[in-house]
C-alpha cells in the first residue's frame, strides 16, 4: 500500500492539506507508470514529500548535485531501479521509496510565470519527483517524452492542464 506524508519545514506554503494533494499525486504518477502496483501493494511503500524553503533546497542541491542554487524539485531514490519490479517486501513489512523536497519560492516564480496557481504546479512537481524515484529522468530526448507523456496522463487524471502545451 501507498503511504505518502507531507511536511511543511519552511516557507510560505498555502494552508492546505498537503499530504492529501501529495497522495494524489503520488497515485497519479504510479497509476501512469510500470510500477502501479505498489499503489495497492501488499507492503508498506512509502514516500516522503518535504516542502521547504529556497535556501535549504540550494543547500541540498550544491551537497547532491553540485549546483549552488535552489532549484524547483529534488528527488532521493532509496531503491535502485532495477530492483523495483522485485520489490516485495522488507524486514518490517515497509519499504521506503524515497524523498521529494520542494522550493516554495521557485516553485511560487515558476508558477506566477506560467499564470498556474502554486498548489497545482506543486502537484506536477511531486508526480515529476515521484517519477524521478522510480527511475525516469530526462537526461536524453526519447526519456523525456516519455517522462513528460507520463506526466501529462497524471496530471489530466487530476484536472490539470498540460504543462507542456506549447512546447516545442
Amino acid at each position: 500500500m501507498l503511504d505518502v506524508a507531507a511536511t511543511v519545514a519552511g516557507g510560505t506554503w498555502p494552508d492546505i492539506d498537503w499530504t492529501a494533494r501529495a497522495e494524489t499525486a503520488c497515485r497519479a504518477a504510479l497509476g501512469e507508470s510500470p510500477y502501479a502496483g505498489l499503489i495497492d501493494a501488499s507492503f508498506c511503500c512509502e514516500v516522503s514529500i518535504r516542502l521547504t524553503d529556497d535556501e535549504e533546497v540550494k543547500t541540498l542541491n550544491a551537497q547532491y548535485r553540485g549546483k549552488d542554487k535552489p532549484t524547483n524539485v529534488l528527488s532521493f531514490p532509496m531503491v535502485q531501479p532495477d530492483l523495483l519490479e522485485s520489490l516485495s517486501n522488507s524486514d518490517d513489512g515497509e519499504v521506503l521509496l524515497g524523498d521529494i523536497v520542494l522550493a516554495d519560492g521557485v516553485v511560487t516564480r515558476e508558477a506566477a510565470e506560467r499564470g498556474i496557481s502554486m498548489t497545482d504546479h506543486a502537484a506536477h512537481l511531486i508526480v515529476h519527483g515521484l517519477l524521478h524515484l522510480v527511475g525516469y529522468d530526462h537526461e536524453n530526448d526519447a526519456d523525456a517524452d516519455a517522462m513528460e507523456e507520463m506526466e501529462r496522463r497524471a496530471l489530466f487524471s487530476l484536472g490539470i492542464a498540460n504543462p507542456y502545451a506549447g512546447e516545442a
